[in-house]
């Protein structure tokens, strides 16, 4: 674990610090963040960023597990979550977050993009998303507004969540993949192998196995097997 030492027991700071961020965006509220990410580099940027804006960053967390025992600990204003770590992930680090320490508010921050994602990060009570690449003065704004009980999303993951609850999203499974992919995932899902997708689509084996690859990384299971139970349980067969 990675704790920030301070020196007073754990509480909430509502105190005004206008502090100016590099695009002169000002936080006007000193908040106590756990920034929970497994990437050192990245844990230190962002940490860097936070103080610049004047949010106290009173610990660091590089896996879920101990993001659950530190906001448990400190008891921060915000947490600022990643989804794919070692362990235990993201997800079920809020959904733990969430239980135990109902005033701790998550706002995720992750490369992952997929709807699964998101919306399983709102399920378990995530107030915000967004994606890596923000601007420092993006998360500077998320971080306050969900502190003060708003929600902030990135404006793909905004577009993608607008259209899930007004009945306009795809109604084709997976809309991350593109046709082909879908079109093969469905042939694996039926029990062919390579070979025989290959033979059916005229296309090269080799290129059969960069589609499955691909699938696989947007879909974000590990083989051959999870790829085919995500398929049918969506009923792509």
């Amino acid at each position: 674990m990675f704790e920030r030492p301070w020196p007073s027991p754990p509480h909430r700071t509502s105190m005004l610090a206008p502090v100016f961020c590099d695009d002169n965006y000002v936080a006007m509220t000193t908040l106590r963040i756990l920034v929970a990410d497994d990437h050192p580099l990245f844990r230190d940027g962002l940490t860097a960023a936070l103080d610049a804006a004047g949010f106290d960053v009173v610990g660091e967390a590089a896996d879920g597990r101990q993001a659950v025992a530190l906001s448990l600990e400190l008891q921060p204003d915000v947490v600022i979550m990643d989804l794919d770590m070692p362990g235990m992930g993201g997800i079920e680090a809020t959904r733990r977050i969430a239980h135990g320490s109902p005033d701790v508010v998550i706002l995720v921050l992750t490369m992952l993009a997929d709807d699964d994602s998101v919306f399983a990060a709102l399920r378990v009570g995530a107030r915000g998303y967004l994606l890596k690449g923000a601007h420092q003065a993006e998360i500077v704004r998320a971080v306050q507004t969900v502190a003060e009980g708003g929600g902030v999303f990135g404006a793909s993951v905004a577009r993608r969540v607008m259209e899930h609850f007004s009945g306009r999203h795809a109604s084709e499974p997976f809309p991350e993949l593109t046709e082909r992919e879908r079109e093969i995932l469905a042939m694996v899902a039926a029990g062919h192998n390579n070979s025989a997708i290959a033979a059916q689509l005229a296309l090269a084996p080799k290129t059969v196995r960069n589609h499955i690859s691909n699938i696989m990384t947007k879909l974000h299971v590990s083989d051959r097997a999870q790829a085919i139970i995500r398929a049918r349980t969506a009923g792509l067969e």
